[in-house]
């Protein structure tokens, strides 16, 4: 069903460019009307973390997936939520913070929930890894085989919630995933400076099968994320997948990145997953540039079409302040 034919390369391609599209656009969209920088205005108010750099994580994994799995994310999870198929135009308008986004708008980028493909993601870190659990408890009491995967940044592994989500996990043998995207960066901390050891070791020492991946390669992520989605599936429990991709923009809008160096930069941005992927697509003639047009003109049609959406979308009305803030309320 997954074999990573022609096909599934281009539809590999698809997804990281919708991904790495959209973010940029919302980027842009983003800085309107905040000059001089004021994090309130704008069609897009509060903080924005976005995605790019980190694309194969999320095309490479979900693209094996099926509806009833389930994905939770982190506080940076637009990739994961185009990967797992959420709604664009009603993503776009929950961002926006109007009345027909996933929440009605209540949620904004941070807390997107959309139960009818099981994605959500929550701007606590860490908060991913028991909330998987309970998913995996669920198939297993089900004696179902949809899986849950846990997303996590390097910082989040800190956390005592991987360890004691780890520990359960073996225990009981859950189909869960635990997807740790390792930017090296824990907001403006580097991985270096707070974290002891191999995030890989500490699976390990739960009995945990486990893989470091170059996120570089989407290739890789897919077919370590199929191995990995394969064993749960068939009752064998948990896997952690560390995947090392590179941050391409700041913690969040309007980082000004300080305490960043530029050859940190420039060595994230010479490891770009997508110029990467494009570049092996056209060495080896499963797409040519004419074709790659075509994409994106397809992709910038789709994003296009949801920003119009959420523009044009009412805002919530003052006396609506207290509905919709918990599901089914």
């Amino acid at each position: 069903m997954n074999e990573l034919n022609n096909e599934k390369l281009i539809e590999l391609y698809e997804i990281m460019l919708k991904i790495r599209k959209y973010e940029e656009r919302i980027g842009e969209i983003y800085y309107e009307e905040k000059k001089p920088f004021d994090i309130a205005k704008g069609p897009i108010p509060g903080e924005l973390h976005l995605s790019s750099g980190q694309e194969s994580s999320a095309a490479g994994l979900c693209i094996h997936l099926k509806k009833e799995d389930a994905v939770i994310g982190t506080h940076r999870a637009h990739n994961f939520a185009i990967a797992k198929g959420v709604d664009l135009k009603r993503m776009t308008a929950e961002i926006f913070g109007k009345s027909t986004g996933l929440s009605n708008g209540k949620g904004g980028h941070m807390h997107l929930f959309d139960p009818s493909v099981n994605f959500s993601c929550s701007g606590i870190v860490g908060a991913s890894f028991p909330q998987a659990l309970g998913v995996g408890i669920a198939s297993k009491f089900e004696n179902k085989d949809y899986i849950a995967i846990a997303v996590g940044g390097d910082g989040a592994a800190n956390q005592g919630t991987f360890a004691e989500s780890l520990n359960l996990a073996a225990l009981w043998s859950l189909p869960v995933i635990f997807l740790i995207e390792n930017n090296g960066w824990a907001i403006s901390v580097a991985k270096n400076k707070s974290t002891a050891g191999n995030i890989c070791d500490r699976a390990k020492a739960y009995g945990i099968p486990a893989e470091c991946i170059d996120g570089e390669n989407v290739i890789d992520v897919y077919k370590s994320s199929k191995t990995a989605i394969d064993r749960a599936r068939r009752g064998f429990g948990p896997t952690v997948l560390e995947i090392k991709v590179s941050r391409l923009r700041g913690h969040f809008e309007g980082d000004p990145q300080i305490y960043r160096s530029q050859e940190d930069f420039d060595i994230a941005k010479s490891k770009d997953p997508v110029l990467k992927f494009e570049s092996y697509l056209l060495k080896n003639n499963i797409l040519n540039h004419q074709q790659m047009q075509a994409i994106a003109e397809k992709v910038d049609s789709i994003i296009n079409e949801a920003i119009e959406f959420a523009r044009k979308s009412d805002y919530p009305s003052p006396n609506e302040a207290l509905e919709n803030v918990f599901y089914g309320g």
